[in-house]
């Protein structure tokens, strides 16, 4: 019986490469299963050592370090932009847009630049032990969507918090999370902390995981992901009759950038040969929405003299760049189904 069993594990061992490689699903699941174990295993290892400082968000540098290696083994790469803003030491609200679970991973291969931060979480996650436990000890902040009045109260106590501390809270104000290629509609409650202690909104924009992820048909290839940190948004002298504005502006900024740096990794992914020029023309149209003097038209100019795919568009920059992401995705979309390679 014994023997029976050492031959039906080293078959299914010996099966692992072969349906790693030849079965999509297979690899969609086992990629998860490293990244949920590895993040459970160092959150068990990690948690002796943040009882030395129970609560304190320094406690995500240590967590980050460990966990962020992931990366590599699921065939991931982070690119961040914008770092300088990032690195500031001063207390903040991040605004991100939340499409996967692995926005998490992000999240820990940029934690050394952003040094003292930490997140708001639905509270269920509290309960997914190791990791919650471990979270909790780390800083993040829990609380209850059901019950909103509790919830309010929380945030107000760790508003005043992380301006006193000057630490950076950062805050999906999409609330679910949705690899839908588009960024949806804002909840108010991160604005409404930012103007009551009058501390700058921190728009982080990732770039669609339409290229690499589909939950639906279990597909998670190798992909490339572009993090931007846009300038801050001040919130000096604003009030709550503010809110609807700033939101609103916050997030057209955060659109147009998802869109150019969408539009770049849907360029590498299916025209890697081509994607230098579309590269240089994200850098270029997120200069120009930075303040720098370069002329729209020659930004245009890199488009249509870049690439032979690429049709002159006589438009600004934005408009441009939300034509290029638009036509990739939709053939995105179409070739999905093929998207089945990966490491």
């Amino acid at each position: 019986m014994s023997s029976f069993i050492e031959l039906l594990g080293l078959f299914l061992l010996l099966m692992l490469p072969f349906l790693y490689e030849t079965n999509h699903i297979f690899r969609y699941y086992f990629k998860f299963l490293i990244y949920y174990g590895i993040v459970s295993f160092n959150s068990i290892v990690l948690i002796p050592a943040f009882l030395t400082r129970p609560c304190d968000v320094r406690n995500l540098l240590w967590a980050s370090t460990w966990c962020h290696r992931v990366t590599a083994l699921i065939g991931l790469r982070w690119e961040l932009r914008g770092k300088e803003h990032l690195a500031k030491d001063q207390a903040c609200i991040i605004v991100a847009n939340h499409q996967s679970s692995l926005d998490v991973l992000g999240m820990f291969n940029i934690w050394h630049v952003m040094n003292k931060c930490t997140v708001v979480a639905k509270r269920e996650l509290f309960y997914a032990w190791p990791f919650g436990l471990a979270a909790w000890l780390a800083g993040l902040i829990f609380i209850d969507r059901v019950r909103g009045e509790k919830a309010r109260e929380t945030l107000n106590e760790v508003n005043r918090r992380i301006k006193k501390q000057r630490i950076k809270l950062w805050v999906f104000p999409e609330g679910t999370r949705r690899n839908t290629g588009e960024l949806h509609p804002f909840k108010k409650g991160a604005f409404h902390m930012a103007i009551e202690e009058q501390i700058p909104i921190l728009p982080v924009v990732f770039s669609s995981y339409c290229t690499f992820l589909n939950d639906k048909k279990k597909i998670l290839n190798a992909g490339r992901i572009v993090i931007t940190t846009l300038p801050p948004v001040s919130t000096e002298g604003l009030t709550k009759d503010d809110i609807e504005p700033l939101m609103e502006r916050v997030r057209s900024q955060m659109i147009e950038t998802f869109k150019l740096t969408s539009a770049e990794a849907l360029e590498l992914r299916y025209n890697p040969l081509k994607s230098s020029a579309l590269s240089s023309t994200s850098s270029a149209a997120a200069s120009a929405l930075e303040g720098d003097p370069q002329p729209v038209s020659e930004i245009d100019d890199t488009v249509a003299s870049g690439s032979t795919s690429y049709a002159p568009l006589h438009v600004g920059a934005a408009a441009a760049a939300s034509a290029s992401y638009e036509t990739y995705k939709s053939s995105a979309t179409a070739a999905k189904a093929s998207m089945i390679k990966t490491l």
